[in-house]
């Protein structure tokens, strides 16, 4: 798939000292929802910020669609719409004038059908003559997302979106980020809620400390990179681990009535078989077994503990 974003050798340094991005490498593909993760002070705003033309890169260069950030900003910052993570908008407009003239700002001319279509996918047509300051924190939120969908753009960034929202709106949110892609429209998405990575982006990459640390395919991220877990309850319990047992990755619980065999994607099928053999013939009986995968969530915690 073609990059509509292409980072190279990105770095940011404050006037403080602190390096708030190292080196970063990072091709984003059309029309894919790509989840940004990392946990707080790892660099994603910053990330998002200078590819917005909000802050200076130190060194390194941004295209957005063909268009480098420094050189031709306005023809990049076109293509983009931004949903912050902060609740900012003018208290005393309407949901009507505030979403309308934030298309005008991008030198558009007026275009009441989109607007319109806009507002009901995010369910706010029926408040689009309210005040901003009426609305509920949810509704502000769907605003941010309406404004930042007023000029058409072609990416849309999504700052921690859900942060803060109920379940119902996350839902809805999530729903609506998926008919946008269906439309062609790229979405990044930064959040600490990992279910919503592992609902819905197509690649993953891991930020923390500055740097990128994978970017993947998500579903090839879990295959690799997540564990399974088998856990046999025990029939009678076991003073400790049978040497016929040993070349098997098996932990007993302390009470020596659970076994857990751990393995990864990696690990050959015939490993639980010949388990479950070797069971068998030491003559160890269980009364019910248990799977697990781990999550992304796991994955991720793994990853940033380990750069940690």
């Amino acid at each position: 798939m073609t990059p509509i974003i292409t980072i190279a050798n990105l770095s940011k340094t404050y006037a403080s000292g602190h390096a708030a991005l190292k080196r970063v490498d990072l091709d984003v593909r059309e029309g894919e929802i790509f989840a940004l993760l990392g946990p707080n002070g790892a660099g994603k705003t910053t990330l998002i910020s200078i590819i917005c033309g909000i802050v200076t890169p130190s060194t390194g260069t941004v295209t957005v669609g063909g268009h480098d950030i420094l050189a031709a900003p306005r023809a990049a910052r076109r293509l983009i719409g931004l949903v912050p993570q902060e609740l900012t908008a003018d208290a005393f407009e309407t949901v009507w004038a505030t979403v309308s003239f934030s298309r005008g700002l991008f030198g558009l001319k007026p275009d009441p059908a989109h607007i319109e279509r806009v507002l009901r996918d995010l369910s706010l047509w029926e408040k689009r003559d309210a005040k901003i300051m009426t609305l509920s924190g949810g509704m502000k939120r769907r605003v941010l997302i309406a404004k930042a969908l007023s000029h058409e753009p072609r990416i849309l960034f999504l700052d921690e979106p859900t942060a803060g929202v109920d379940v119902a709106l996350r839902q809805d949110m999530w729903r609506l980020v998926r008919r946008l892609r269906e439309q062609g429209v790229t979405v990044i998405l930064t959040t600490h809620y990992i279910e919503e990575a592992e609902e819905m982006a197509d690649r993953v990459g891991v930020i923390a400390k500055g740097e990128i640390v994978l970017v993947e395919e998500k579903a090839e991220l879990m295959r690799k990179l997540g564990r399974k877990e088998l856990t046999l309850l025990l029939h009678d319990p076991l003073p400790a681990l049978p040497a016929a047992l040993a070349g098997h990755p098996l932990a007993l619980s302390a009470d020596g009535t659970v076994l857990t065999y751990t393995y990864d994607a990696k690990a050959e099928r015939t490993g639980i078989t010949g388990l479950l053999t070797d069971l068998a013939a030491s003559g160890i009986r269980f009364r019910d077994l248990q799977t697990r995968q781990s999550s992304l969530e796991d994955i991720f915690v793994d990853l940033v503990k380990d750069r940690a």
